[in-house]
């Protein structure tokens, strides 16, 4: 697990270590999912550390989570009950080798006491995810503390995809077109139009967010096709120790300084 994130097991043979999730390449970077929330995609990592284990690959296989456990951001239970619908409403395109699935994020749900403190949450996933998760052997390995820490949905989004290459042994760059990078970070169709807004909005803090709390550095630069901006290029690579340990106090302790800039405070990356 601290190599490559492929393995010849299941992703859901393994356990995580403490503080941390394994979540499914498969439903990283999905297509579809623009429309929720920060809340709702804290939710669904949470659903799915919750289940995370052999019994996920268990078609109709129900799962149960105190309400306690999936209060966040102050969110109140009216809150969450938001996310879940949203979950349960949200139609993603997950793309194999061999085929292209059409599938709801998440099944059936029941929330039980929902007023109450001791209230529960009883959930389900769809057969066809399920089927598709048994055989993942590729995941993103997040810290909870960090899917609870960041203040916006495109920084949760960068963090995961980083993440899921940030152990690969031989890959430290990645290029994307532009509209599939707009896509990945979970920008809605019609917002941010201009790069010039997207670059204000959505990457650069997303960027300066992931750099501040996460256990890798990230960094971007626009790749040009004519005089408009055609693709994104991102670069990473795990921190040394003392940046690990400023991370850490960034989420536990004080504050650490945010870089002044994205690329400047990572020399050499992008090179």
């Amino acid at each position: 697990m601290e190599n490559d994130p492929k393995t010849t097991v299941s992703t859901l043979a393994l356990r995580p270590l403490g503080g941390e999730m394994l979540k499914p390449a498969e439903l990283v970077e999905v297509d579809g999912a623009e429309k929720l929330t920060l809340n709702a995609r804290r939710a669904f990592n949470l659903l799915l550390h919750n289940a995370h284990g052999p019994d996920m690959a268990i078609p109709h296989q129900r799962f149960t989570i105190p309400l306690t456990a999936l209060k966040f951001s102050h969110a109140g239970n009216e809150r969450l009950a938001q996310a879940i619908k949203s979950l349960m409403r949200t139609i993603v395109t997950i793309r194999s080798p061999d085929r292209v699935e059409l599938v709801p994020l998440l099944g059936r749900t029941t929330i039980a006491d929902r007023k109450s403190d001791r209230g529960y949450l009883t959930y389900e996933f769809d057969p066809v995810l399920v089927e598709l998760l048994r055989d993942s052997q590729i995941f993103a390995k997040l810290q909870l503390d960090v899917i609870h820490a960041v203040s916006s949905k495109y920084a949760l989004a960068l963090y995961e995809i980083v993440a899921k290459r940030a152990r690969l042994s031989y890959v430290r760059s990645e290029t994307f077109d532009i509209d599939q990078f707009r896509s990945m970070l979970g920008v809605e169709a019609g917002k941010l139009g201009t790069y010039s807004n997207l670059l204000k909005f959505a990457i650069r803090p997303a960027f300066e967010e992931v750099n501040r709390l996460a256990e890798f550095h990230a960094a971007f630069e626009p790749v040009k096709v004519g005089r408009k901006v055609g693709a994104i290029k991102i670069a990473w690579a795990i921190k040394s120790p003392g940046a690990q340990k400023l991370a850490y106090t960034e989420l536990h302790g004080s504050p650490a300084l945010p870089p002044k800039s994205t690329q400047q405070s990572i020399p050499g990356l992008l090179e």
